[in-house]
């Protein structure tokens, strides 16, 4: 059975930093691309990054800005999102995804087989 928890969500204020952290259990790790997606109140769901299994590769939706980072460590079986400058409109809660395959240019498309929970990420202004 599949497990990924995300941790590391929270409150903090505009301009502040957070690190968000995505373990799973019950699969083969590196065989799996992971992602960040967000989903803000009465907002679709968004995107956020997307690593290749090797962690070699990574995408990155335009509205991050350059402002945050994704990683993974393999040995961990962990996902990472380094966010810094956080902004009021990355309010949200923040998930992480795991599919069998490549990220490419269409990963914000992709059916995603595994999700976790989720963790609440607010950016008081």
């Amino acid at each position: 059975q599949v497990h990924m928890v995300e941790s590391g969500g929270g409150l903090v204020q505009a301009g502040g930093s957070l690190r968000l952290s995505c373990t799973v259990s019950g699969l083969q790790f590196d065989d799996y691309i992971m992602a960040w997606f967000r989903q803000a109140p009465g907002k679709e769901r968004e995107g956020v990054s997307c690593v290749s299994g090797s962690g070699e590769y990574i995408y990155y939706a335009d509205s991050i800005e350059g402002r945050f980072s994704s990683s993974r460590d393999n040995a961990k079986n962990t996902l990472y999102l380094q966010m810094n400058d956080l902004k009021s409109e990355d309010t949200a809660t923040y998930y992480c995804a795991a599919l069998s395959g490549i990220c490419g240019g269409s990963w914000k498309e992709k059916q995603y087989t595994y999700w976790g929970q989720g963790t609440q990420v607010t950016v008081s202004s």
